[in-house]
């Protein structure tokens, strides 16, 4: 009845409808006008429901699939990149769906213009240092032709949660993209600076950029082994040099050691060549170990910041404070976890009297009676969980 009385729908989203089995889902055939369709944990739907509102919804342009454990084959997948319609596909935590899958979009990625790919993957999954399997550093999967699509018109990419060793897979995606402004990659196994050198070389309008990583294991000169994050300078250095319009940088390094600086591919130096280089206004860095009172300086100096996140920072003390406070356009301030700033830290803000923001989560050195007042807006906790 819904979908035969609706025929001027547009848009849909079926949450949790744990009723809706393939024959349901297929009456959407008859919704001509169907532009976006999310179906977020529809545990009866299968392929051959998908299949059908890929025949028979044509003007489809945006598809969301998010938690459909039972979608697997990717005959709807081949079916809409013959009519080459779709500019949004968001697929996450669909087990029956893995990233060399989506490779067989084919000609439909010429239009794509939003992609995200999440595997279904646990907490554990993100310390794969403690594995088995090693990468190649030198690896460059943008020297072959294996996989012959053109992906010109997508300007956001997200993948999280994927392991690309030994095949390629997905990361072919980051030396194809030319119109690319927000880069999002979380915990994507095996990627290396030549990924990153690619994605720098093709996307010069790359405006965003937000990278989570955690340990894996590298082969290294002379046949040892490193465990440290995915990337080096070397892919600070193509940034710096190749994304002119850089304004957003969020970095976030998951299990390395504050005693083991090692562990994290950039360098103080690498990281400041990027910030000093592009026009950043946005920077997020969580358990940057790298990141000292050196660093905290040269920010102090960065004529576009104007909002700073700083979480698990162990380096930075009421000295980075007093660097924190001259920073000219600075206007948003958080800080979560850094509890080496304590109340005289924070007056130096006061004093300068520009933020419009300040956000104080679980900074145990920091009271609440001292960041009232420092700026137009406060937002106190001391509670650990806000963190997480």
């Amino acid at each position: 009845m819904f979908s035969s009385c609706c025929s001027s729908l547009v848009d849909l989203t079926l949450s949790f409808c744990s009723y809706i089995d393939d024959s349901g889902l297929g009456c959407l055939a008859h919704c001509k006008t169907l532009v976006s369709l999310r179906l977020i944990s529809a545990p009866q739907v299968t392929s051959i429901g998908l299949f059908s509102v890929a025949v028979g919804c044509t003007s489809l342009s945006a598809l969301y699939l998010i938690d459909c454990e039972q979608i697997d084959s990717v005959e709807w997948l081949e079916y809409l990149d013959r009519d080459g319609s779709l500019e949004e596909l968001v697929v996450k935590n669909c087990k029956g769906i893995n990233h060399y899958d989506l490779l067989e979009f084919g000609s439909g990625w010429m239009k794509l213009q939003k992609f995200e790919f999440e595997e279904k993957g646990g907490r554990y999954d993100l310390f794969s240092g403690s594995g088995s399997l090693f990468y190649d550093p030198l690896y460059d999967a943008h020297s072959m032709d294996i996989y012959d699509f053109c992906c010109e018109s997508l300007k956001d990419l997200r993948l999280a949660h994927i392991k690309t060793w030994p095949e390629i897979g997905l990361r072919v995606v980051l030396g194809k993209c030319k119109a690319l402004e927000n880069l999002s990659l979380e915990y994507v196994h095996a990627l290396n600076d030549n990924d990153m050198i690619a994605l720098s070389r093709s996307c010069s309008n790359l405006k965003s950029i937000s990278l989570r990583l955690s340990l894996q294991r590298y082969y290294s000169e002379g046949g040892y082994f490193e465990t440290r994050t995915s990337f080096t300078d070397n892919s600070l250095y193509a940034l710096a040099h190749n994304c002119p319009m850089l304004q957003i940088i969020d970095l976030k390094f998951t299990g390395c050691s504050p005693d083991y600086p090692s562990e994290i591919g950039f360098t103080q130096k690498g990281f400041l060549a990027l910030i000093q280089s592009c026009p950043v206004r946005v920077l997020v860095l969580s358990t940057a170990n790298f990141f000292d009172h050196e660093g905290i300086k040269a920010l102090s100096s960065s004529p576009h910041l104007e909002t700073l996140e700083l979480i698990l920072c162990h380096a930075l003390t009421n000295v980075g404070m007093r660097f924190i406070a001259q920073i000219p356009c600075l206007t948003n301030l958080t800080l979560r976890v850094c509890h080496y700033v304590t109340d005289a830290g924070v007056a130096e803000l006061g004093r300068a009297r520009k933020l419009e923001s300040l956000v104080i989560e679980y900074c145990r050195g920091i009271s609440l009676q001292a960041a009232q007042g420092v700026a137009k807006s406060v937002h106190y906790s001391k509670d650990y969980s806000v963190v997480l």
